[in-house]
């Protein structure tokens, strides 16, 4: 260690710091860092400003890696200011490099601010399952050129086995002979394929947190979740490793992580594109859908999978969903009436014909459950234990719903679908894609499964009714992204991405005032 004019104290500060991490002492390491709303901490995964952000953080860490200090170096600034710079070497192997404030207040050092350089990863083990460069390169030339695919590992990759987000079903996989549609499409197009990237166990889940390989990071909100079920696929785009996130979204699982993460998400009309080499979740609901940072590319992914796809003959009357809107919390209600301002047509479901939100998500909730029992139940069964607790409940759950209940949701659903379809023809609903922000990463599983409740009922229109639907980067709430949700006619995709950049872009109306994405 390097000591220049080190003031009293310190070391002996940052050696307790230090102590602290190994033994992973939330409370001390709280003590250590100043308590106040402008301390900061940054690392590849984002900045946290003040000791409440940095604590939560923490707390969902689970500690870090056993390292030893090699080299400290120390700068005074001021007689109660140092900066402090110091390598660490990891008893895994690698460097890292610490930048850390030291204030003293009262006698006693406190971090002010820190930057941390973790050491060199292959790749983030939580985003990908494995990586490439690239993993497949594309089969041809076209529009997509030069982009890069996160595919969520529920399509077949050919000469990899599927995982559906948990390891005892890879280890049993097999490499597939060939890739599903989707990833074939996008691999003529042009773009090839970064890697396979992580989701929620066999997509069953919308919080992107897997017990087994970690949670990806939110790339926009370092100490929120990222959304699931396609979380490593959001997580690659967001932060820049992937150009295109090849998802699937049943219940949402394309719109919540685009929604939390500030992405542009696309889920496509049901069966639009072939499901081919896609490991189902509820085939009634499940559909291919992408994520990107801009609606150009996304436009451009859609042309690539859908060559064919006819406008509509007249623009769509861009209309206000009362109900959606009243569904989201209140501070994304007033963050949307800003959007939108007032002039809007403001509709409810009933006005529309459509039956109430907790009509369609009940639906959807017992339809989803039997077909997914019925696509994994028998595996299950035989694999006790092999499933997260969260997701192993929610399977138990779903096999457990009564026959009757199912059967008459199973025989609502298509009267319903059509009731949706026929109110959304020439008509665009427009609301916000999620109750609100990405819940944190430290939420327990209680408050989870309310926030997954009162977003399936959002998100249970586009599902029931097998629509398109976009969420768009539109909203900032508390600091945070929140989506705008497009939902349109069937095989009215390609004019949905257009009207929603016109939305964020110019006004999707004369009476909408212009606005910008964050």
């Amino acid at each position: 260690m390097t000591d220049r004019t080190t003031p009293d104290g310190l070391l002996e500060a940052l050696d307790a710091y230090e102590a602290a991490l190994m033994a992973n002492d939330l409370d001390a390491l709280d003590d250590a860092f100043v308590e106040a709303p402008d301390t900061m901490r940054g690392d590849d995964r984002g900045l946290l400003v003040g000791h409440d952000a940095i604590s939560a953080f923490r707390g969902a860490r689970g500690g870090v890696a056993t390292r030893t200090l090699t080299r400290v170096e120390v700068r005074t600034l001021a007689e109660d200011l140092a900066l402090v710079v110091s390598v660490s070497a990891f008893t895994a192997g690698g460097n890292g490099l610490q930048t850390q404030l030291w204030r003293r207040t009262d006698g006693v050092w406190r971090i002010a601010a820190a930057h941390v350089t973790g050491r060199t990863k292959a790749f983030d083990t939580t985003i990908w399952r494995v990586v490439g460069d690239p993993l497949v390169p594309a089969t041809d030339s076209g529009p997509l050129d030069g982009t890069t695919v996160a595919v969520k590992d529920l399509y077949a990759v050919a000469g990899h086995p599927v995982g559906a987000g948990n390891p005892t079903y890879l280890r049993e996989s097999v490499p597939q002979a060939a890739s599903a549609v989707a990833v074939a499409s996008l691999l003529a197009a042009g773009a090839s394929i970064r890697g396979i990237a992580r989701t929620d166990e066999f997509a069953y889940n919308l919080t992107g947190r897997n017990e087994h390989h970690g949670t990806p990071p939110n790339g926009a909100v370092a100490t929120a979740l990222p959304g699931g079920s396609s979380s490593g696929s959001a997580s690659a785009v967001r932060l820049g490793t992937a150009d295109i996130g090849l998802g699937t979204d049943t219940a949402g699982s394309v719109r919540v992580p685009a929604s939390y993460q500030g992405l542009w998400g696309l889920r496509t009309t049901h069966d639009l594109v072939p499901r081919d080499g896609l490991l189902p979740l509820a085939p009634s609901f499940d559909t291919v859908g992408w994520l990107t940072r801009d609606a150009d590319l996304l436009a451009r992914v859609l042309d690539a999978s859908v060559p064919v796809l006819p406008d509509p003959d007249a623009a769509p009357t861009v209309t206000v969903a009362a109900d959606l809107v009243a569904a989201a919390d209140a501070t994304t209600q007033e963050a949307f009436r800003a959007f939108v301002g007032e002039d809007l047509p403001v509709l409810t479901l009933a006005e529309l014909g459509i039956p109430p939100l907790e009509d369609l998500r009940e639906t959807m909730r017992l339809v989803q459950a039997a077909e997914a029992t019925a696509a994994h139940g028998p595996w299950i069964a035989a694999h006790p234990g092999a499933l997260s607790t969260v997701v192993g409940d929610r399977f138990a759950a779903a096999a457990a719903n009564p026959p009757a209940e199912v059967a008459a949701a199973v025989t609502r659903l298509d009267h319903l679908r059509q009731t949706i379809r026929q109110a959304l023809d020439g008509r665009v609903l427009v609301f916000p894609t999620t109750p609100g922000p990405a819940p944190a990463l430290t939420a327990d599983t209680a408050e989870l499964e309310r926030t997954r409740t009162a977003t399936t009922a959002m998100t249970a229109l586009a599902s029931v009714g097998g629509l398109p639907a976009v969420s768009a980067p539109g909203l900032t709430v508390g600091g945070a992204p929140v989506g705008i949700s497009l939902v349109g006619a069937p095989g009215t995709d390609r004019a949905l991405v257009r009207t929603a950049e016109r939305v964020l872009r110019d006004g999707a109306d004369p009476r909408l005032p212009a606005v910008a994405a964050d």
